[in-house]
């Protein structure tokens, strides 16, 4: 195995529209060499998997994001369940629940984020999670639901929370966020957490990380350099960082071995 894995990236987005070839050329140049892109919608679906086609480097996951339940049918998820025939699939996500935004409806959120565990199991395939102010009540789900582990995206939760994901087969996901001084509870989750349990990702171009001029969009470019943070962190060497967090995002998402790591 080689390169960085960037476990969550949103390539799709309108951010890269003007400069999306070089965005994933630097990624490559900066030794990222495999980027999850998750979809939020579905209508964007097909632009994730037509991504993956274009970019052999991109692993597509495709969901329906809490943030967007609203704009969404429920013959969506007929949608979804089509699509996850494509073997080519990590994951389903981007999905969750998001309670930090309180004009998104709760109970639709959890209609949808309920349903999609369900395909999750149908199909045997591992979830990208979404876990906004909301750790608590997306176990209760899972714990009802079960599915073949993941990763818990932009983890911010307390240490027995992060235990219980942990135990439950997940792993968690420290990006931009832990790159921050003042953000000292996650860097001290950063900083001891069993290796075996952390992945890398930027959100891009969400999640900026403290390096990175006000206003400008996060990259897959900045992963070494966040990296670098989580080595700094942990006391060890990037490189050590880069094989465990590699290996680890493999383990929670095992079709990335079929992609350019």
């Amino acid at each position: 195995m080689r390169g960085l894995v960037d476990s969550h990236c949103h390539l799709d987005a309108a951010e890269f529209n003007a400069d999306r070839d070089a965005v994933v050329d630097a990624a490559l140049a900066a030794g990222v060499h495999t980027l999850v892109v998750p979809a939020v919608a579905r209508s964007n679906f097909d632009v994730v998997l037509q991504l993956s086609q274009h970019y052999p480097c991109c692993a597509p996951a495709i969901g329906i994001h809490p943030l967007y339940v609203e704009q969404s049918q429920p013959e969506d998820l007929d949608a979804l369940r089509d699509k996850l025939r494509d073997t080519q699939l990590v994951a389903v996500g981007e999905i969750g629940l998001d309670f930090f935004v309180e004009l998104v409806d709760r109970k639709t959120q959890e209609y949808f984020f309920t349903e999609q565990l369900k395909l999750a199991r149908e199909f045997d395939l591992p979830v990208i999670l979404h876990v906004r102010k909301s750790v608590d009540d997306v176990l209760k789900h899972l714990r009802r639901i079960p599915v073949p582990g993941g990763i818990a995206h932009a983890f911010n939760g307390s240490r027995q929370q992060a235990e219980i994901f942990i135990a439950m087969g997940f792993k968690l996901g420290f990006g931009g966020a832990m790159t921050w001084p003042r953000a000292l509870h996650l860097r001290e989750l950063a900083a001891t957490l069993p290796p075996e349990s952390l992945v890398l990702e930027t959100d891009a171009p969400d999640i900026s990380p403290d390096f990175l001029e006000r206003g400008m969009p996060n990259k897959p470019e900045y992963l070494p350099r966040i990296a670098q943070t989580l080595a700094q962190l942990r006391g060890v060497l990037v490189e050590e960082v880069e094989q465990m967090t590699t290996a680890n995002a493999l383990a929670a998402l095992p079709r990335l071995a079929g992609f350019c790591v």
